[in-house]
C-alpha cells in the first residue's frame, strides 16, 4: 500500500463496509491496470543493503527523487517515507527493509505501464547514481541476512515486526526480505467481482510458478524455486492463504467484508501515531469498545488501513489485486499485468480460464498452492503439470489481449508483452531455474554477480 488512507468519515454499521466495497465496481469503459513492484536497494560498493540514514541512504534518494519529480512528501515522525503525485499519478513507499517500491498510476493499456516503468526506473537510476546505490529485481535477497537488513521508520513496521515472530515463523522474511511485483484489476458488478476472484485465486499458483525468481537464501540454493512464495505459507494463517470460502455459494462483498472482520487487527493510526492494538477486534472499534481507546470509533480511514494489513492470493479492497508473483526483470514487470488483463478483462477468456479451474476442490487448490514454490511448472493438478496449465492461461491470455485491440504508437497491441512468458514455457523454464543454472556454472557457486548481470 502506498500511503495511508485519509478519510475520517465514522462507520458503525457492517453495512458501511460493505458499501465501501461495492463503491469499487464501474462501467468497463472505466477499468484501468495499476501495477506495483518493490525492488532491493544496494550499495554498488560491496553489495549491501542501503539504511534509511546517511549521506547514501535511502532517505536521501527519496529526497533525491523528490527535487527531481515534484511530487509531495509523505512524513512521519519528521522523516520522509514515501512521496505521491498530487495530480493522481503513481507513488513511491518504503517496505520495512528499505525495499523501494513504485505504486503505478491507474492507467488504461499496459503500454502506459511500460512508459511509466521506464520512467521510473530512469529515474531512480539518475537519483541513486551519486549515491552509489543500486537496485536488483528478485523475489528474496540472495545473500543478506535478517540480521543485516535495515528498517525503516515507519510506525505500522514497528508493530508488526514484534508480532510476526508469535504468529509464523517467516514473517520476518516477508517483511524484510521479499520483492514482489502485482497488479491491481477493477470489476463491474458482485458477479463479475466473484467470478474474477475466484478464477484469480485458483490460477495465482500457476503465476506464482511462471515468475518463481527466489532460489537463493543466504547466498546459497535454498531449495525452492519461489522461496517467496514459501514464506507466505509460514507468515500469518489469519490474514494468508486461498480462502476456500470464497468458492462457496453465497460469495459476495458481504462475505468478504466478515472475513475482513474477523482477521486480528494490527493498529489504529490515531492522529500522527499508530496505536498498537495487535490482535484485537475491529468489531469492538466500530462499537467504540476497543480495549484501550475506548470511545474511539472507527473511521474509513481505519477500516482501509485494516484491509491493507490482509495478505490473502488475491485482495479484494475496492479492486483485485493480484499478489502470487516474485520480482523480476523489467520484461517480467510489464507480463504480469498483461497476463492477468488478458485473462480477467475479457469475457471470453474470463470465461475458458473459470472452465479450466472449476473443476478442482478446495483440497487441489491447496495442494498446488503448497507445491508450486519447491516445483514451479512441474507441479500438477487432477493430472495435469502447471506447465500444461500455464501454456492454456498464456493462450487466454493472449487472445483477451488481441480483442482489446490497445495499440501503441507503433501500432503493436499489449501481446507483446506476454512474449517473455511463451519464451519462458518455450524453454520449460522459470527464471530462478536460469540463475540457479549460472550459479552452478560460470558464477561458480557464488551469488555476487546478480548485482552486476541482474540489476536494472
Amino acid at each position: 500500500m502506498a500511503r495511508d488512507q485519509v478519510d475520517m468519515t465514522p462507520i458503525e454499521r457492517r453495512d458501511e463496509l460493505v458499501a465501501w466495497v461495492a463503491q469499487g465496481g464501474k462501467p468497463k469503459s472505466q477499468f484501468r491496470i495499476g501495477t506495483e513492484h518493490e525492488k532491493f536497494a544496494f550499495t554498488l560498493e560491496g553489495h549491501q543493503p542501503v539504511p534509511y540514514e546517511g549521506q547514501r541512504g535511502i532517505r536521501a534518494l527519496l529526497e533525491g527523487m523528490e527535487l527531481l519529480l515534484g511530487w509531495q512528501p509523505i512524513m512521519e515522525g519528521g522523516n520522509v517515507i514515501g512521496l505521491f503525485d498530487v495530480t493522481g499519478g503513481g507513488a513511491i513507499s518504503l517496505e520495512p527493509g528499505g525495499q523501494f517500491e513504485l505504486s503505478g498510476a491507474q492507467v488504461e493499456t499496459v503500454h502506459q505501464t511500460s512508459s511509466e516503468l521506464m520512467a521510473h526506473l530512469a529515474q531512480v537510476r539518475e537519483v541513486a547514481q551519486p549515491l552509489h546505490i543500486g537496485f536488483l529485481g528478485i523475489g528474496m535477497t540472495p545473500d543478506w541476512s535478517r540480521r543485516q537488513m535495515p528498517k525503516m521508520p515507519k510506525g505500522r513496521y514497528k508493530i508488526m515486526t514484534a508480532y510476526m515472530p508469535k504468529v509464523g515463523r517467516l514473517g520476518l522474511d516477508m517483511m524484510y526480505r521479499t520483492c514482489t511485483v502485482q497488479t491491481n484489476l477493477d470489476f463491474h458488478s458482485e458477479a463479475d467481482m466473484v467470478k474474477k476472484l475466484r478464477v484469480s485465486i485458483a490460477l495465482q499458483p500457476v503465476a506464482t510458478a511462471l515468475f518463481a525468481n527466489s532460489p537463493f537464501t543466504e547466498g546459497r540454493p535454498n531449495g525452492f524455486l519461489s522461496f517467496r512464495a514459501e514464506i507466505w505459507r509460514d507468515t500469518d494463517a489469519d490474514r494468508t492463504g486461498m480462502l476456500p470460502w470464497v468458492f462457496e455459494p453465497g460469495m459476495g462483498y458481504e462475505r468478504w467484508v466478515d472475513y475482513a472482520l474477523d482477521v486480528p487487527m494490527y493498529f489504529v493510526k490515531h492522529g500522527d501515531d499508530y496505536v498498537d492494538v495487535v490482535g484485537q477486534s475491529f468489531r469492538d472499534l466500530m462499537a467504540g469498545k476497543l480495549p484501550g481507546m475506548p470511545g474511539e470509533l472507527a473511521t474509513i480511514s481505519d477500516w482501509a488501513n485494516h484491509v491493507s494489513t490482509i495478505f490473502p492470493e488475491v485482495r479484494l479492497k475496492r479492486y483485485l489485486e493480484m499478489r502470487g508473483a516474485d520480482c523480476g526483470s523489467t520484461a517480467n514487470l510489464l507480463a504480469l499485468p498483461a497476463l492477468w488483463a488478458g485473462i480477467l478483462y475479457d469475457d471470453v477468456s474470463l470465461d475458458a480460464a473459470w472452465d479450466l479451474v472449476k473443476g478442482w476442490s478446495a483440497a487441489d487448490r491447496q495442494q498446488l498452492r503448497d507445491d508450486v514454490p519447491k516445483l514451479a511448472l512441474a507441479a500438477s493438478v487432477r493430472g495435469r503439470t502447471v506447465f500444461e496449465i500455464a501454456t492454456d492461461m498464456l493462450k487466454l491470455a493472449r487472445k483477451g489481449l488481441a480483442r482489446r485491440k490497445r495499440f501503441d504508437i507503433e501500432g503493436r497491441d499489449e501481446t507483446r508483452y506476454l512474449e517473455v512468458l511463451e519464451d519462458r514455457l518455450a524453454r520449460a523454464t522459470t527464471p530462478a531455474q536460469e540463475l540457479l543454472e549460472k550459479f552452478n556454472g560460470p558464477w561458480a557457486g557464488s551469488v555476487d554477480p546478480i548485482y552486476t548481470q541482474e540489476a536494472y
